[in-house]
């Protein structure tokens, strides 16, 4: 496995660190309302019938708090800071832990668990890559907590940013199917900070990558100039 293959594999595990982060922020969130304002979803009235609010409410406290530790364990990935790859690990065996409790209980409580499902497996699947990770030859290349340089992290960070970014953009579209009740989409009650957020990553993430294509263009114009010839 030569370095090329290792910035890929890096790049890789930060973008499905990133995408499985929003899903457990996103998943967190959006069962507030199952969670706290059962009465007023019906399709949720089951959690009180089997007085199974109080494990719901739980859930949406540590699923959050995972998701915004998520958000600082893949900037530290991004920056390359030490024990980063670690803090990784325990976010997502917390956050499939999580995911699956949340996945059994919604096929027991309700016959379905859209989109918890989504949520778990995207944990297990990540989980999975950074196990590999570990792997003896993988695991000198794939490291997150050395120097891989400005360009390096910027890709990888500008690539994670925008596929966030439009995983959230388009919420309404993936998400919507499970969270229609007499034709109304609940999740358009958080359409506002949805765009907000997704256009803040699509565009940061597009600003990075248009750095990183400026430094290259740099850096090849220096390469040409030093070969040119001095003239006398």
């Amino acid at each position: 496995m030569n370095d090329r293959t290792g910035k890929v594999l890096r790049t890789v595990g930060l973008i499905f660190f990133g995408l499985t982060t929003a899903m457990n922020l996103l998943g967190g969130i959006g069962t507030t309302c199952a969670a706290f304002l059962t009465r007023d979803y019906p399709p949720y009235w089951a959690l009180i019938k089997e007085d199974m609010q109080w494990l719901y409410q739980g859930l949406v406290i540590t699923t959050v708090s995972i998701g915004l530790v998520g958000i600082w364990v893949t900037i530290q990935l991004a920056r390359g800071k030490k024990n980063a790859f670690r803090n990784a690990l325990i976010v997502l065996v917390i956050g499939t832990i999580l995911a699956g409790i949340q996945f059994y209980y919604s096929l027991q409580l309700f016959g379905k668990a859209t989109p918890a499902n989504v949520k778990f497996f995207s944990n297990v699947v990540t989980l999975i890559v950074f196990l590999i990770f570990l792997i003896p030859g993988i695991r000198e290349r794939v490291s997150y907590s050395k120097n891989n340089g400005g360009t390096d992290k910027n890709t990888a960070g500008g690539l994670a940013a925008i596929a966030v970014g439009i995983l959230l953009l388009t919420t309404p579209v993936w998400a919507g199917s499970s969270h229609t009740y007499q034709g109304e989409n609940w999740v358009n009650l958080l359409q506002t900070p949805l765009f907000i957020s997704g256009i803040l990553l699509t565009g940061g993430g597009l600003a990075l990558l248009m750095r990183v294509v400026i430094d290259v263009i740099r850096q090849e114009i220096a390469v040409v100039n030093l070969k040119l010839p001095k003239e006398k």
